[in-house]
């Protein structure tokens, strides 16, 4: 099983099959527009725009189940990430990440990747998850990893 296994409605409310993907590097991100680590988006953004060209892919997946900092609807978060952040990188329709109603991809990426002392759920907005590209899952990033720090790890991968 790999990542390229799951299909996921893009923001737009596409079906999108993550085998479309298949042989980049990528980084999934749970994401929210009223977070700390919202600001993140800016550097995502920057990584993006940087390594997208040599097969690089950031799947952003937006997710109110953290203090309900993400309530507006699909198209609200588009509009929000584009203005503020000219976010450019896929991004997905709003899912859950834990619990029954997670989106399959994320019980998936948990299991492959679990946190810290081997907790499986996801503990916060911006949670990255680093995906090779043979679509397995490569490493997990808490929530405050800056996408700048996270860059090296890519380029391994790219390598």
């Amino acid at each position: 099983m790999s990542i390229y296994d799951f299909t996921a409605l893009d923001i737009q409310g596409s079906e999108r099959a993550l085998s479309d993907y298949q042989g980049k590097v990528l980084l999934v991100v749970n994401t929210a527009s009223k977070c700390g680590f919202t600001p993140q988006y800016e550097g995502l953004e920057k990584v993006y725009e940087e390594l997208h060209d040599d097969g690089f892919e950031i799947l952003g997946f937006p997710c109110n189940q953290f203090g309900q900092q993400e309530k507006g609807s699909d198209s609200e978060i588009a509009g929000f990430c584009l203005k503020n952040y000219g976010v450019s990188f896929p991004m997905f329709a709003k899912i859950d990440v834990n619990g029954e109603q997670a989106h399959p991809l994320y019980d998936y990426l948990k299991k492959a990747s679990p946190g810290i002392l081997g907790s499986k759920g996801i503990k916060w907005n911006f949670t990255k998850f680093l995906v090779g590209k043979d679509g397995q899952v490569v490493k997990r990033f808490a929530p405050t990893a800056k996408p700048e720090a996270i860059k090296k790890h890519i380029k391994a991968l790219m390598a």
